[in-house]
């Protein structure tokens, strides 16, 4: 009964077996010396017998587990409500930090609400240091990366339509099948980027530094504008993008300031 009680974790209210009289303990005692130990033993024996029949307990215990199913329950019913909460709290952090520099715990803000899969329309994070930030297909229409330091980021699969990207630096960030369509990319840093398959409609990309980036499969036929904008070591330049850029005021030059 005992073991069956460890292994359940649960104070099982059955009858105990009424222990022996003291005189039939302390016969059977080997040493002497030991008696004070075996009747603190069969005191507790005898306490444990009489509160194995007080019904009282079980009735604590039911209340107990009761408890615990209530505030489960209670725990699933404002789930929302703290979901909520989060998302509140990452806003303000973002807001409150907006135009300054410096990270401000932004970064964990934007990551915690576009893995709740919350939209980031309209969201200012100019001249913030965003450095390895992971917003991967998030939804960015008409936000604001101004002057921000998003190098090595990891924007993949984002939608950036209409997005102010005015002199980011996007150095080395991943931003394959992001959606740039009307963006203001003018002098950004692009350099080392990843570009793989991005549309580049309608997107301004004037004095955009675009050296070394790799440009496989990039919608650019639409590009708004070009001019100024280096296109040295392109990788994987899509068929015509290389001649096409450089007549439309586009620049070859190895160094930036070649």
């Amino acid at each position: 009964m005992y073991h069956d009680r460890e292994l359940t974790g649960m104070i099982l209210h059955s009858p105990r077996t009424r222990p022996s009289p003291w005189m039939v303990r302390k016969h059977a005692l080997r040493a002497r010396w030991l008696a004070p130990l075996v009747c603190l033993e069969w005191l507790w024996e005898w306490a444990a017998f009489g509160l194995s029949n007080w019904a009282f307990l079980e009735v604590l215990e039911y209340l107990g587990t009761f408890s615990v199913l209530i505030a489960v329950i209670f725990y699933f019913s404002e789930s929302g409500d703290r979901v909520k909460l989060r998302h509140y709290q990452a806003w303000q952090v973002i807001n409150t930090a907006q135009g300054k520099g410096g990270s401000g715990g932004r970064i964990e803000a934007l990551q915690e609400l576009n893995q709740d899969k919350v939209p980031l329309v309209g969201v200012d994070v100019s001249s913030a240091f965003l450095q390895q930030v992971r917003l991967e297909h998030a939804n960015l229409l008409r936000s604001n990366f101004s002057s921000a330091d998003v190098r090595g980021g990891d924007l993949a699969g984002s939608d950036l339509t209409l997005a102010n990207l005015n002199t980011v630096n996007l150095r080395d960030a991943r931003l394959d099948h992001a959606r740039f369509a009307n963006a203001d990319l003018s002098d950004a840093d692009l350099t080392g980027a990843s570009m793989v398959a991005v549309d580049l409609s309608g997107a301004m990309l004037d004095d955009a530094d675009l050296r070394n980036t790799d440009l496989r499969d990039a919608q650019w036929q639409l590009i708004r504008s070009i001019k100024g904008a280096n296109i040295a070591g392109v990788k994987n330049a899509p068929s015509g993008f290389p001649a096409w850029a450089i007549e439309r005021g586009a620049v070859d030059r190895a160094t930036a300031h070649e």
